[in-house]
């Protein structure tokens, strides 16, 4: 693809963005910034967080990782359904309930403002991390594509994405972030499933040839049953189902959306339809990995060593001119789908947990979340360049594997709030919350000498919750918490 397209690629995206900036922000308040003034209709915030979900890394790690574990994935993606059930039936109805702008904010009602704090700062330290993370990604596939051909150094290209996706999220917050989730998801889908159709057409096959190369081929084996394997389904269906109570229903980038809903009947039956649509994504995907090394066979093109190009190198360099232009859309949708709302949520948690800006004069309300969000996007750019300085993707994959060791004590923290009516002494829980996930590292770390040879795999975020749980116990007062 020439450098004159791909550029013409991104300007004509970014236009469309700002301009469904435009039309949402228009008649906005501050409150339409946090929660879209609960008027989002369900099913679009359903369709937008299926592509919010499908990160970068997903769109094209899941296709080339077909080729190492087949259809593996798709286990942890059937825990994933019982995980949204559980946030739909549980979470929803309380957050609901209680009326939350921050979901964090039921830590302060149940234990205090300590958890309250602990719960905000695990989210912003894990989100600022993660969401860097997956633009610096994003970024990398940008400069590879474009920019590298003007010599356009790369701390230029992260801070012109990370200022454009301030410009149309700026004003209008999650009310905008609903809508154009929801352009990005049709652009990342579409980018699929022009991918599926071309390669029939050059393969010659119809629709029932697809279905019969994709259920005859090896790579479609899903399910394995061998105990010691880390794709064993037990440990991948369980890692679906905890994975995704913590990383999305005690999420704040993720339960922002639900909430904009009208009310719960609405936000439960979004869960529902979304749910059903990512599982059905994900088959896509998958299908498309089985295609992507069926193709790579028949026409004798090597396979590279990290199966993460193969996508990518086939879209942009075999597939032709559309494919590649859908391939480098859905790129982009996939990153900032997840980059603009991971800020608005960083920039709502902040200025509701940590500074109680919606309780401020009006004026200060104002000037204030736009410092905030401002503040959050030269952060993010701070940290990209950081990993982009020590340009060891071992060392960045560790740090971003490190923050996910934080999840550990908002999941206990929850869990101990919803499953009994003890109170606990709340100065003691921020000391806690830094001392499971260390306690949960230095386990980890060392459990392969220590147990046998055993190997953590998502385990030990249950782990990590137990640690609080057990510490929350042993922090409990004697007299019980009246709830009313």
């Amino acid at each position: 693809m020439s450098e004159g397209l791909v550029l013409g690629i991104i300007i004509g995206y970014f236009l469309l963005l700002m301009l469904i900036s435009y039309f949402t922000s228009r008649h906005s308040d501050e409150l339409t910034f946090y929660t879209g003034n609960r008027q989002s209709p369900w099913y679009l915030v359903a369709f937008g967080m299926v592509g919010a979900s499908l990160s970068g890394v997903t769109f094209i790690s899941v296709p080339g990782e077909v080729g190492n574990s087949s259809w593996t994935y798709l286990q942890f993606v059937m825990g994933n359904m019982v995980g949204y059930a559980v946030i739909a039936l549980v979470l929803i109805p309380l957050f609901y309930k209680l009326k939350l702008i921050s979901i964090y904010e039921y830590l302060r009602d149940r234990f205090g403002p300590r958890s309250y704090l602990s719960g905000s700062v695990i989210f912003l330290v894990s989100q600022t991390i993660g969401a860097s993370f997956r633009l610096f990604l994003a970024a990398t596939v940008l400069q590879i594509a474009f920019f590298d051909a003007f010599n356009i150094p790369f701390f230029v290209t992260v801070l012109t994405t990370a200022a454009l996706i301030w410009l149309y999220t700026y004003k209008g917050g999650i009310k905008t972030i609903v809508w154009t989730d929801t352009l990005q998801t049709t652009f990342l889908l579409l980018a699929v499933v022009i991918s599926i159709i071309i390669i029939c057409q050059k393969l010659d096959f119809g629709a029932m040839d697809l279905v019969h190369t994709v259920q005859a081929s090896p790579l479609s084996t899903i399910f394995e049953w061998d105990p010691l394997s880390n794709k064993n389904f037990f440990k991948m269906f369980l890692a679906g189902i905890f994975i995704t109570i913590t990383m999305n229903g005690l999420d704040q980038n993720v339960m922002q959306k639900n909430l904009t809903c009208r009310d719960q009947k609405e936000a439960k039956k979004n869960i529902l339809w979304f749910s059903i649509s990512f599982f059905i994504s994900n088959i896509f995907f998958l299908s498309l990995g089985v295609l992507l090394y069926y193709y790579a066979e028949q026409y004798n093109i090597s396979i590279p060593e990290s199966t993460d190009e193969l996508y990518p190198i086939l879209a942009l360099d075999h597939f032709g001119v559309l494919a590649g232009i859908t391939f480098l859309l859905g790129i982009i949708a996939a990153a900032f789908s997840s980059a603009d709302s991971a800020l608005t949520a960083l920039t709502t948690s902040f200025c509701v947990d940590i500074l109680d800006l919606p309780n401020k004069p009006g004026k200060q309300q104002q000037s204030t979340r736009l410092k905030v969000h401002i503040g959050f996007t030269v952060l993010i750019f701070l940290v990209i360049v950081l990993f982009d300085l020590l340009n060891n993707s071992s060392v960045v994959s560790a740090v971003f594997k490190a923050a996910g060791f934080t999840y550990g004590p908002l999941l206990g923290l929850f869990a101990f709030g919803l499953t009994n009516t003890v109170q606990i002494k709340d100065r003691w829980v921020p000391a806690l919350c830094l001392l499971s996930p260390i306690l949960s590292f230095i386990l980890d770390y060392n459990s392969a000498s220590w147990l046998g040879g055993y190997q953590f795999g998502f385990e030990i975020l249950l782990v990590n919750a137990a640690i609080t749980y057990i510490g929350l116990w042993a922090l409990r007062q004697q007299k019980p918490l009246i709830l009313h």
